[in-house]
């Protein structure tokens, strides 16, 4: 297995594993070329975040999608992992472990200073593997969510 940042071929893959992901978690409004898009900018814009893939042989079977944001309270650039999925059959042999140590290691390089993420409350395995890695919650806090609707 190899891990890398993505490139704008790997697209229509990650479209693939994307939609696999919110299947998983039940994330509904998947729309793949809104999808598509976002993904396109992420990856011309990296000051935005950056992108990560598993690749064994020639498929992908994970991606790891971070976006950046400057931070008063961290004093300085924060990363948040937007979204992490393996493939079922590519689970329990390192590739989640070994994609996040490599968005760590990028991140920390690029001047990041903390890395966060959101969690669905049930899902114990991923906060078994996020405790595992360093990763606790924050006391006293927790998300709050709005919609906005876009002006154009």
């Amino acid at each position: 297995m190899n891990v890398r940042p993505a490139v704008p071929h790997d697209i229509p893959a990650l479209l693939a594993l994307v939609r696999r992901y919110w299947d998983f978690e039940g994330i509904e409004g998947f729309a793949a070329l809104r999808v598509e898009l976002v993904l396109k900018r992420l990856l011309a814009e990296r000051e935005r975040g950056a992108v990560w893939v598993a690749q064994a042989g020639t498929a992908l079977v994970g991606y790891l999608v971070v976006v950046l944001v400057m931070s008063v309270e961290h004093q300085g650039l924060m990363g948040e992992i937007d979204e992490l999925f393996v493939l079922p059959e590519a689970r329990a042999q390192g590739t989640g472990a070994t994609l996040l140590a490599a968005a760590e290691q990028q991140l920390a390089a690029a001047g990041c200073l903390h890395l966060q993420l959101q969690l669905s409350l049930g899902n114990r395995t991923a906060r078994d593997f996020y405790q595992k890695r360093g990763f606790t919650p924050r006391a006293g806090y927790e998300l709050l969510d709005k919609p906005l609707t876009p002006v154009v």
